[in-house]
């Protein structure tokens, strides 16, 4: 069982000293605004050397600690991502998969790590047509998190896999404080119905419920002896007891009794994969995100392809010429994106999908005045939602090597499963492929071919970790989480950046706009806030529907800024979920 304690460690003290903070006031949505412990606005760092910006305060100071041992921004992910794990469980993860883009600074090219998670071998096209819930133990994808982290470790890390490890596994042994956010985010997993009530989230009560049953509160102190001995396990036998070894066997024998169907031979057959970045230029800049079967790169790259070519300078970023275009650029490549991407492994992908002409030809389709329905753009539209609970954390080091990281359970808590005695929660990828053959609805399901469930098959994400560059340097690292709206979330940083010459802390902090093709609408973060009223007017004059963002904001991008000249680093945390920026010469 958990220990609570209400105190104020000397970790938590040393954290609140560490963080350089620079407060930029804009507009709040009212939901932030009235949430207790949260909030409003970017919190920024700024360094000479290097830089962590993660979803946690505690997170993030251990990846600063590893760099300040003489660790590169390799060793620092892999601390960071098993500190998540620790720290932000309802994304951060040891059971999970993602994607990491990994620049060095002698060299022009943008590495990628592949580690998406992939179903299992008994796994079949029909399997969910009868069973749509998704806190169930066939649910669990072949987790790639631990391998991936290990592959880029072992290339490109300086200190010891152990050394990486073994921090995350003190700060679980010995607990930390409980902020505002992994309070509320406790506390919402924890009242769910069936988590009260179904002996299957039992694990998950015993590990993560306050032992006198009450709601947990910002002060608190949590300690996870469990994941603790997990994490030492790791450090100390090393990625493989994951995949063929003692917590790999622990995987299996929980799968078993709960009717799963991955198996011990699913995890020894995983592999992350090295593969080429997707690499699309706008404006004068380099811009590398992930290939498939994350949809993010090839997304980003087509309407990047198309706001090249539109006259959006010629406006303020919020006339409604301007969201109007950009909503239309999104509509556009979500709606390829659904037709026909998925895992290149297993789906062959048309080579004209990231070009330059074809984003034109989309950008010269759009009616400068009117919106197009979403139903035309195809004659006879084939018309699985992701979760927007996923984790993104940028690290740059002082010799300039940079990494963008995203990875996740899918859902909020992923299936709410742990596997007993590990303290570690299960993913639920599975649920990212089509879950049924065919069937694709006007509200986002989208059933087409290319992302059906096939033994071995990685199923398809919208995780869009990015690094861009200007003159072989590298410029800005950005990401998010946020489910069909990351790559959207990772355009308007962008564009706001970019196009609009906004400061870096500015380009996170203003209102944000997301349009995936189906459902036809433009979501958008500050509609009722009255500043937009004249705006939401005239684009529903246009023929859009307007609609507003989700409670917490859309998306929770941590990026950091270079400056090419004098390389001074730029940490932006973003303020919808909490998060923060960490400077390694704050602890000089």
């Amino acid at each position: 069982m958990n220990v609570m304690r209400k105190r104020r460690d000397g970790l938590t003290v040393l954290i609140t000293m560490l963080l350089v903070s620079v407060t930029v006031f804009m507009p709040t949505p009212k939901a932030m605004a009235a949430d207790l412990g949260l909030r409003s606005t970017v919190q920024v760092a700024t360094s000479t050397g290097g830089m962590v910006v993660s979803e946690t305060r505690d997170a993030s100071l251990i990846g600063v600690a590893i760099l300040e041992q003489g660790g590169n921004a390799v060793d620092a992910t892999v601390a960071v991502a098993f500190a998540l794990a620790v720290t932000w469980p309802e994304a951060g993860n040891i059971a999970g998969g993602g994607f990491m883009m990994i620049a060095q600074p002698d060299q022009d090219q943008v590495q990628f790590v592949d580690y998406r998670e992939k179903a299992p071998a008994a796994a079949t096209a029909d399997m969910f047509i009868n069973n749509s819930s998704r806190f169930t133990w066939q649910q669990v994808g072949v987790p790639g998190t631990v391998a991936g982290l290990a592959l880029a470790h072992q290339k490109f890390g300086k200190l010891t896999w152990e050394q990486c490890l073994l921090p995350s596994a003190e700060l679980a042994k010995k607990g930390f404080e409980v902020d505002a956010y992994l309070a509320r985010s406790l506390n919402f997993v924890l009242s769910r119905k069936i988590v009260r009530t179904q002996d299957k989230f039992a694990e998950l009560r015993k590990v993560y419920g306050k032992p006198d049953g009450s709601n947990w509160e910002m002060g608190d102190t949590i300690i996870l002896p469990d994941i603790a001995k997990t994490i030492i396990t790791l450090a100390k036998e090393g990625p493989d007891v994951f995949y063929k070894g003692s917590v790999g066997q622990a995987i299996a024998d929980a799968m078993k009794v709960g009717g799963g169907v991955m198996t011990l031979q699913d995890l020894a057959d995983y592999q992350a994969m090295w593969r080429p970045s997707v690499h699309a230029t706008f404006h004068g800049y380099d811009v590398y995100g992930p290939a498939l079967p994350s949809a993010g790169g090839v997304t980003l790259a087509m309407m990047l392809n198309q706001l090249e070519v539109l006259p959006l300078k010629q406006y303020s970023r919020y006339d409604a010429p301007v969201v109007h275009l950009i909503a239309e650029a999104q509509r556009r490549a979500y709606h390829q994106r659904a037709m026909y991407l998925g895992d290149s492994d297993f789906v062959k992908i048309p080579e004209h999908l990231t070009s330059k002409a074809f984003g034109k030809q989309m950008a010269h389709s759009i009616d400068p005045m009117l919106a197009t329905p979403s139903d035309s753009l195809t004659p006879a539209p084939k018309l699985a939602d992701e979760s927007p609970d996923t984790t993104h954390f940028s690290i740059v080091d002082a010799q300039g090597m940079a990494v963008s990281n995203t990875y996740t359970l899918e859902k909020s808590w992923g299936t709410r499963l742990i596997v007993p005695g590990t303290g570690m929660i299960l993913n639920n990828e599975m649920g990212d492929f089509n879950p049924i053959p065919g069937h694709t609805d006007r509200k986002g399901k989208v059933g087409t071919q290319a992302n059906r469930i096939e033994p071995g098959k990685r199923m398809l994400s919208s995780q869009t970790p990015i690094i861009i560059k200007r003159d072989g340097k590298v410029t800005h690292v950005i990401g998010s989480p946020g489910g069909r709206t990351i790559t959207n979330t990772v355009l308007n940083v962008l564009l706001h950046r970019i196009v609009f010459g906004m400061s870096m802390a500015q380009a996170v902090q203003q209102p944000r706009q997301h349009h995936q093709w189906f459902p036809d609408r433009i979501a958008f973060e500050n509609v009722d806030d009255p500043a937009y009223l004249s705006l939401a007017n005239q684009l529903k004059q246009m023929g859009h529907t307007v609609t507003g963002a989700s409670s917490q904001g859309q998306g929770s991008a941590h990026c950091i800024e270079i400056d090419p000249q004098t390389g001074q680093r730029i940490g932006v945390a973003d303020w919808r979920r909490g998060g923060a920026a960490v400077s390694q010469n704050a602890l000089q």
